[in-house]
C-alpha cells in the first residue's frame, strides 16, 4: 500500500480518491473550501486537508513526505505547477502530476520536468498513469487476439537524445507516436527521444514485463 496526496477536490479530484481508496491505497485530499469534500462519498476513509495546496504546512498536514505520488488537480494552472514543484523539490516525492488548463504553457512545464495534462484532454485515468507507474503497460489498446498492446513505456533518462529505432531495436517494440509538450506526433525515420516525451509503443503483451526491464536500464554502449 502507498500514500497518495491530492491537490483539489473537484471531480477529478473526488474520482482519484476514491479509485485510489478502493485500490487499497491511503490518500489525502486537499482543497481550500471544505465543502469541496461534500463530493467525497460516505465512507471515504482518507484525511481530507483543508488549506493551500503549496503551502508546505499544508503538505506536511496531508503526509507528503512519504508520499508516492502527489497530483494537483485544482481549477488554477499556477496553483498546480506552485504545487507540484514544491512536493517534489522541497519534500522529493518521486512521482508528479499537475493538471493545466493552457496547453500553451505545456512546454514550460515539461522543461521543469513535470508532467502535464491539459484539461481538454484531462481524465482521472489520465493522472493515474502518470502517477501509478504500473498503470502504463495496461495498455490503451489490445488487437482483436489479445497477443498485442498499444501502451506507454517508461524510458531510462540515458536514452534522451537516442533514434526510436534503436529504441525499437532494443526492446523489441514498434513505438507508434510519441507526446511532446502536450501533443501527439507521428515520428519520422530520424525522430529521437527527447527530454519530457511520452513514448506509446505496440509491444507483444507476453513481453510488457521483459521491455519494461529492458527500457528502464540504460542503453547499451555501442562498440
Amino acid at each position: 500500500m502507498a500514500h497518495f496526496v491530492i491537490m483539489g477536490c473537484g471531480r477529478v479530484g473526488a474520482t482519484l480518491a476514491h479509485t485510489l481508496e478502493d485500490a487499497g491505497h491511503s490518500v489525502a485530499i486537499i482543497d481550500q473550501d471544505d465543502r469541496a469534500f461534500r463530493r467525497l462519498r460516505t465512507g471515504f476513509t482518507g484525511r481530507k486537508v483543508t488549506g493551500v495546496g503549496f503551502d508546505r504546512e499544508t503538505l506536511k498536514q496531508a503526509g507528503v513526505a512519504d508520499a508516492y505520488a502527489f497530483a494537483a488537480v485544482s481549477s488554477g494552472d499556477n496553483s498546480n505547477i506552485l504545487a507540484t514543484r514544491v512536493a517534489r523539490e522541497t519534500f522529493h516525492v518521486p512521482h508528479v502530476v499537475a493538471r493545466i488548463y493552457d496547453p500553451g504553457r505545456a512546454e514550460i512545464y515539461q522543461r521543469l520536468g513535470i508532467p502535464t495534462v491539459a484539461a481538454v484532454r484531462w481524465s482521472a485515468d489520465q493522472v493515474l498513469r502518470r502517477i501509478l507507474p504500473e498503470q502504463h503497460l495496461a495498455g490503451d489498446f489490445r488487437d482483436p487476439s489479445g497477443r498485442l498492446l498499444l501502451a506507454e513505456v517508461d524510458l531510462n533518462p540515458e536514452w534522451i537524445g537516442h533514434p526510436l529505432a534503436s529504441i525499437e531495436k532494443a526492446a523489441g517494440i514498434r513505438v507508434a507516436y510519441l507526446t511532446r509538450f502536450g501533443e501527439g506526433i507521428l515520428p519520422g525515420a530520424g525522430t529521437s527521444y527527447q527530454d519530457g516525451d511520452t513514448v506509446h509503443a505496440m509491444l507483444a503483451v507476453d513481453r510488457s514485463s521483459e521491455v519494461a526491464h529492458i527500457l528502464a536500464k540504460s542503453p547499451a554502449k555501442e562498440s
